[in-house]
């Protein structure tokens, strides 16, 4: 029987559809992330009207779209896509429930448990990207990402370090790296006239600094170890002397990494990769605790870790942090796979296999 390239495309793409089995490994905690990957598989009923339903949009988008929509699930966001733009007012019925066109497209290839389009945020590389209801909308799913809601309580751990006992960039009591030397590294950029950083990113295995600061001036960064089209920090081309099983082991689970933005309303990190990322940044937690919080971030989501506006009012005369450390400006952790603080065994960032600092430009 013949079949066209078209019908082919389709095949392809439900095929590659959004796992519904419900039995990713999320580490048994919850995150700063509603709802956890994965969902509570459907019954059949309901998956034979579902692929119906795919097959009958799919059918109707034009074979190039198709193309990119395929090129996007398949290599999972690894391989660069354009935006797919669809009418954003069509809608369809599943059911009894009606959803508009491009959160049903988000549903079938990356979240089945997604009810509605505020739990998510459009990343900072799309089209549609601080567009206000536009006629045409980009339903690229790769081109989104789940928002993590913070303040419930089974999200967080608390940091065996206060913000006001030890200066973030020397926690690890200066072994291999002190955060005012090593950021005269970028420094020296603006020196020579070039253009001027907003933040830096050190990347360490445990208690080492590996490869130099990397420092930032595009709006956005991806940080990572193996990605397909990648262009940024690739942490694989390090060099590392570290020969422990464990730091070897997280260091290839790193994969796509995470993608760093500056936005108008402060810096996002969404997680790429297959596991959680952990993240503590004084701009997350309320300004009079004296515990910094590290929040569990799932992969596909993304959270606003560090907030400038916010973190102008946090510098008190007093301050040990700031007044010990004004260089630096301000950072943010995070570590790769493995969490740290009062849940964990590892108390202190430095314990972690694999993690960043991040610091940032406040001048």
């Amino acid at each position: 029987m013949f079949r066209t390239k078209r019908s082919g495309l389709v095949r392809r793409l439900w095929r590659s559809r959004a796992p519904v089995e419900g039995d990713a490994d999320t580490g048994g905690a919850a995150g700063c992330c509603l709802g956890k990957p994965g969902a509570s598989k459907p019954n059949p009923g309901t998956e034979a009207e579902l692929k119906a339903l795919t097959y009958s949009i799919l059918k109707k988008i034009k074979e190039k779209q198709l193309e990119v929509l395929l090129q996007a699930v398949e290599s999972r966001g690894g391989a660069r896509s354009p935006c797919l733009l669809l009418p954003g007012k069509a809608d369809a019925r599943l059911g009894q429930q009606s959803f508009p066109l491009p959160l049903l497209l988000y549903k079938v290839f990356r979240w089945p448990d997604l009810r509605h389009s505020s739990e998510l945020k459009r990343l900072s590389c799309c089209e549609s990207y601080g567009k206000i209801n536009p006629e045409l909308v980009c339903c690229n799913p790769h081109h989104m990402s789940r928002l993590c809601e913070l303040g419930t309580t089974l999200s967080l751990c608390f940091s065996a370090d206060s913000p006001g006992s030890v200066p973030a960039s020397t926690e690890t009591g200066g072994t291999a790296y002190s955060a005012p030397m090593g950021f005269s590294d970028s420094l020296a950029l603006q020196e020579r006239g070039e253009q001027p950083h907003w933040c830096v990113v050190a990347y360490w295995e445990e208690k080492t600094r590996v490869g130099r600061l990397y420092s930032v001036q595009e709006p956005s960064l991806d940080i990572f170890y193996d990605l397909p089209q990648g262009t940024g920090f690739c942490l694989g081309q390090l060099a590392s002397d570290n020969k422990s099983q464990l730091v070897q082991m997280v260091r290839v689970k790193i994969g796509y990494g995470i993608q760093l933005s500056r936005e108008p309303d402060g810096v996002w990190v969404y997680n790429r990769s297959c596991y959680p990322i952990f993240i503590k940044s004084a701009t997350l937690d309320n300004p009079d605790s004296r515990t910094l919080l590290v929040h569990k971030v799932f992969p596909g989501f993304s959270i606003k870790a560090f907030d400038f506006e916010k973190a102008g009012s946090l510098q008190r005369p007093n301050d040990h942090e700031f007044s010990q450390q004004p260089r630096t400006g301000f950072t943010v952790q995070i570590s790769f796979v493995k969490g740290w603080g009062q849940c964990y065994t590892r108390q202190f960032i430095s314990s972690c296999p694999c993690w960043l600092e991040v610091i940032f430009n406040n001048r």
